[in-house]
């Protein structure tokens, strides 16, 4: 078993229960760690073996690209998508966070994070 992991992927997008933040939008953090069996590629050196990251990351922009309420959600769809287009994906961890969220307050981001595992 292998992890691969995209960190920090920046985006703007519109998410949240105000009517503001689905008009202007905000800039928002994407984490993903997928567990996948790595031991082929490793020994192939051929992409069809492992995980294609540039696949990751275009699942992660579709996805923050259609607005949602809760970062929960946005989570969720993105993990979904993962599991049925990348099958050999076993686990995943992915945390979405937004970047000054409007709370009334000096909050840098904050941050959801759900894991699963293929059932």
């Amino acid at each position: 078993m292998g992890i691969i992991k995209l960190t920090n992927i920046r985006l703007h997008a519109h998410h949240g229960c105000l009517k503001e933040e689905s008009i202007i939008g905000s800039e928002y953090r994407v984490d993903i760690s997928l567990t996948t069996d790595l031991k082929k590629a490793a020994i192939t050196d051929n992409l069809v073996d492992t995980v294609d990251y540039v696949h990751i990351n275009h699942i992660v922009k579709e996805e923050m690209a259609i607005p949602a309420q809760l970062l929960e959600h946005v989570s969720k769809r993105i993990m979904d998508r993962v599991y049925i287009e990348l099958p050999t994906v076993d686990e995943i961890e992915i945390s979405v966070s937004k970047i000054n969220p409007p709370i009334g307050g000096d909050v840098e981001m904050v941050t959801t994070i759900l894991c699963s595992k293929r059932t």
